[in-house]
């Protein structure tokens, strides 16, 4: 797909360098230009009320599947040209063994309304070069180059305007691997590290010739566009960057992500393959992710994600105010592999009960995970999805509101709650109702009021704040690096990372903290406070952002007792990053 490198461009350096698995853009403009904020909520509101569309991987690496020369060939299925290091003109004959007769736009919307899906993005043009609908700028198309002879793109905005759906399309702008001039990226490698001489060219001439024309005429040709989805900005000039983005204005009210390039920061943050712990807060975000191993077509990837998980992971998105871009990699023939089929429909016999509980919801009023699930809302509604059914039937909610009437979602049988100090006890079935998620509902007379209680300490008096508790400002993130939970993504440094606890002892407390930092000049320095206490402290590198490795660096009085807000600044960072923090230990000294 995208990233088979997560750091193909620049603006993905950054991110790679700190550990960030996620594409973060510099700030800009959308490339459509200035718009208020209530232009900007009134063009998004389809697609935060969606939250769950179909990514469609399609193009001639189906052909091989995998496979070349008789091997089969590491990686995702649709960087086989790269991976392989296939010549052009080589590749560029799979073409012509590309036939996919049994392709069926209707059945294709159908698969993915009954799966609950709301709009579909698919490859117009992946990194290959090869174009999947009728293109003038180049005849290396599916119209032209091969005998399918039809533009399934045509066939499926027919589709998706008979059944209701969204179409948008993903391009590759800048990384193309079959005209010269495009843009290549290999492992290790530079931004134009080709392997074949016809590939040799000027960037300039293929944005020019290419990529400008193609995206016009995607958003000119095919009716409503309601996304255009850009990948890998390898190599392009500010300049090449705006060509592109300028272009938008053919379909007034598109939605584009952040991987055009340069500081153009679109729509959309674009996690992938994984699920931001905290979301994207002040962002709109979609995760997306493949079923298997692969987003091309490989005929061989049988490593299938069970559809339970899948159903959570939509849920698990919901809840931090995010999309859920589920993938499918169809056949040579034109298919969906069963597999992914019958995946989809399971989520979509989950989402038909429980619809309600995520379309057109917001992001979770905790601010962290609960531990038995997870929570959407909506104004008025409180929705539970209880993963972990309680042993006893007592659910246990923290917030102070006492609810004008509890449910299951499913069924809408009447639950009995019960207030107290601690929060909502909620008395359950004996058993889940459903075994993936079970969703109870409640009715409130205002907003949610969540109960938020500060860290008490240890025995002994010691506090351990791990980065999965912690408050986060600034361009911080809770991610999973080398196995553990931290803090990354710390590129600025005015980001804050804070806990409130409630301090019993009063004095000096030895500081330690669990962290990971790339090798860098000088050394990163940050600050820890606590009340009118501070520490200031400098760390060195530990070898790579994965590394992790605690270190006490020094002391800190609190010379008040009851509740404090401890909080980490970072003051100068070495390279990319500040760290990616673990977690802070305060024991008392002794």
């Amino acid at each position: 797909m995208s990233l088979k490198v997560r750091f193909l461009a620049a603006a993905f350096l950054a991110a790679a360098l700190i550990g960030m698995h996620a594409v973060r853009a510099a700030d800009g403009p959308t490339p459509a230009g200035e718009e208020t904020k209530a232009e900007r909520d009134a063009r998004m509101q389809w697609w935060r009320e969606a939250r769950f569309g179909l990514f469609i991987h399609w193009g001639v690496y189906s052909v091989p599947a995998g496979t070349y020369q008789g091997k089969p060939i590491g990686g995702i299925g649709e960087w086989i040209m790269n991976s392989a290091s296939i010549p052009v003109a080589e590749y560029a004959a799979y073409a012509k063994r590309f036939n996919p007769v049994k392709f069926d736009a209707d059945q294709w919307v159908s698969i993915a309304k009954e799966a609950g899906m709301k709009y579909i993005v698919i490859t117009s043009k992946h990194h290959d070069g090869f174009a999947m609908f009728k293109s003038k700028a180049s005849p290396y198309n599916i119209v032209d180059a091969t005998p399918f002879g039809r533009d399934p793109l045509k066939e499926l905005a027919a589709a998706c305007r008979k059944q209701g759906l969204k179409l948008g399309f993903y391009y590759s702008q800048a990384q193309d691997w079959h005209h010269p001039g495009g843009g290549a990226y290999r492992a290790g490698g530079r931004q134009t590290d080709h392997w074949d001489p016809a590939q040799a060219g000027r960037m300039e001439d293929y944005v020019r010739q290419i990529a400008v024309p193609q995206v016009r005429e995607i958003l000119s040709n095919y009716g409503p566009v309601a996304m255009l989805w850009w990948d890998t900005p390898v190599g392009m000039t500010k300049e090449q960057i705006q060509a592109l983005g300028s272009l938008l204005k053919l379909q007034p009210g598109i939605i584009s992500n952040n991987r055009l390039g340069g500081a153009v920061r679109g729509d959309t943050e674009t996690p992938e393959q994984f699920i931001p712990a905290q979301g994207y807060p002040g962002r709109d975000w979609e995760t997306c992710m493949t079923m298997n191993d692969t987003w091309g077509y490989k005929s061989y990837d049988n490593n299938w994600k069970p559809a339970a998980e899948l159903t959570r992971n939509l849920i698990d998105i919901a809840s931090k105010g995010g999309n859920y871009l589920l993938n499918v990699g169809p056949t040579p023939e034109g298919q969906i592999p069963p597999p992914s089929v019958a995946r989809l429909k399971r989520i979509g016999e989950w989402l038909k009960p429980n619809g309600a509980a995520i379309y057109g919801t917001s992001a979770s009023p905790f601010k962290t995970a609960l531990k038995w699930g997870r929570a959407t809302q909506k104004p008025g509604k409180l929705f539970l999805h209880v993963f972990d059914w309680p042993a006893r039937g007592l659910l246990q909610v923290p917030i102070a509101n006492k609810p004008v009437k509890a449910s299951l979602l499913a069924g809408a049988q009447t639950l009995e709650a019960t207030s107290s100090d601690d929060g909502l006890t909620l008395k359950l079935p004996a058993a889940a109702p459903d075994p993936v998620a079970s969703v109870v509902v409640l009715d409130l007379d205002g907003p949610v009021q969540p109960i938020v209680r500060a860290r008490s300490s240890e025995a002994g008096g010691s506090f351990t704040l791990k980065a999965d508790e912690a408050d986060l400002a600034g361009s911080v993130q809770l991610e999973e690096r080398g196995g553990k939970q931290n803090v990354g993504f710390w590129t600025d440094t005015n980001s804050t990372v804070s806990w409130d606890i409630t301090v019993a002892k009063v004095g000096t407390y030895n500081v330690e903290l669990s962290y990971a930092l790339e090798a860098g000049p000088g050394g990163s320095q940050f600050q820890i406070a606590a009340g009118g206490a501070k520490l200031k402290a400098k760390i060195d590198g530990t070898g790579n952002w994965e590394t992790f490795k605690s270190v006490a660096i020094g002391k800190l009085h609190i010379d008040k007792a009851g509740p404090t807000k401890i909080s980490v600044e970072g003051l100068q960072k070495t390279g990319a990053g500040v760290m990616n923090l673990e977690w802070l230990k305060l024991t008392p000294a002794e």
